[in-house]
């Protein structure tokens, strides 16, 4: 994604990168789509650059990233041929102990090393403990750069041992000159649209676009304002969703529904703050679990709009 945005936290990164003595471990927090991925790459390329060395323009040896693996053969195959494919819930100890055996080496290039984790708060309970070793006895010239977006969900030694660089969600001129840059062939409605469902993540904004989702916005909006007592808009919703929809479309789906719920916050004449916030919370709750949780997509799409749907009738339960 392209970077924009962020110059207060640049603005630190850079002052600790021209101190004395940089910190080995750092952890990018902040929601879900809003630039933290690109960020750290681009900060470790930073971190690693040595004047009079040249540079490679594409992967660097001297980077390590360490995501969740594909699923299977067949997605490890997609991903060698450039189609979208699925991933493991994880990153795995064995992940990790394998970037701890390269550490035992030196830099390829110069003196330092960086290792990016996205998302650190993928990482299996082993994994978590397993680098949390690194992290008390950092390897000479490694640093740490840990993708969080559930800041709360990793280990307090962890956290503890890092420093926190915030990142906000970025205001809507700027999410829409990354859409333009990035989908110049989508229209200037279907972008408005984009840009006004995404609550400030060009993240969720790109989603938006790629999946099509403008009818599941318009069906969540609908059912957030009007209810659905006899579940027809629901069955809408889910016919919308499609019947095998990736996790993906899941956790995108469920962004949706938060920034539907969010703008409803927003809005100061709206009377059951007490409501909005309960359903704001159990999606952040849903959306927390979907990576990990191998979730019924019909049941997931029901208990999305079950909660919109209390939204207009304050009246009916929140798990309906």
């Amino acid at each position: 994604m392209t970077l924009a945005g962020h110059e207060t936290t640049w603005r630190e990164w850079r002052a600790a990168l021209a101190g004395p003595r940089m910190h080995h471990g750092w952890i990018l927090a902040g929601p879900r789509g809003i630039g933290k991925a690109s960020f750290a790459l681009r900060a470790a390329r930073e971190l690693v650059a040595e004047p009079g060395v040249p540079q490679p323009p594409g992967d660097h040896p001297d980077i390590i990233v360490l995501e969740p693996l594909p699923a299977t053969a067949d997605d490890e195959k997609k991903r060698e041929e450039g189609k979208p494919y699925q991933t493991k819930r994880n990153i795995t100890v064995e992940q990790v102990r394998a970037m701890q055996q390269r550490l035992t080496t030196r830099p390829t290039l110069g003196q330092r090393r960086a290792i990016i984790i996205d998302p650190a708060d993928d990482l299996e309970k082993g994994a978590a403990n397993a680098l949390l070793k690194s992290l008390e006895e950092p390897p000479s010239g490694s640093f740490f750069v840990l993708v969080a977006h559930r800041f709360g969900k990793l280990l307090p030694t962890i956290r503890s041992r890092c420093r926190t660089l915030r990142f906000e969600r970025l205001d809507d001129a700027a999410v829409d000159a990354i859409l333009h840059q990035e989908m110049p062939q989508s229209g200037e409605q279907v972008r408005q649209a984009a840009v006004a469902a995404a609550g400030g993540s060009p993240g969720a904004a790109l989603d938006f676009v790629e999946l099509e989702l403008g009818e599941i916005h318009r069906l969540m909006r609908e059912i957030a304002e009007q209810g659905d007592t006899d579940f027809a808009r629901r069955g809408r919703l889910a016919a919308a969703m499609g019947a095998r929809p990736d996790r993906k479309r899941q956790l995108a789906a469920i962004d949706l529904a938060r920034a539907v719920v969010a703008g409803r916050m927003r809005d100061t004449a709206t009377p059951a703050l007490a409501v909005l916030s309960d359903t704001h919370a159990q999606l952040v709750r849903l959306a927390a679990q979907a990576p990990t949780y191998n979730f019924d997509p019909g049941l997931l799409v029901l208990e999305i709009g079950t909660l919109l749907a209390s939204l207009a009738v304050p009246s009916a339960p929140v798990h309906g």
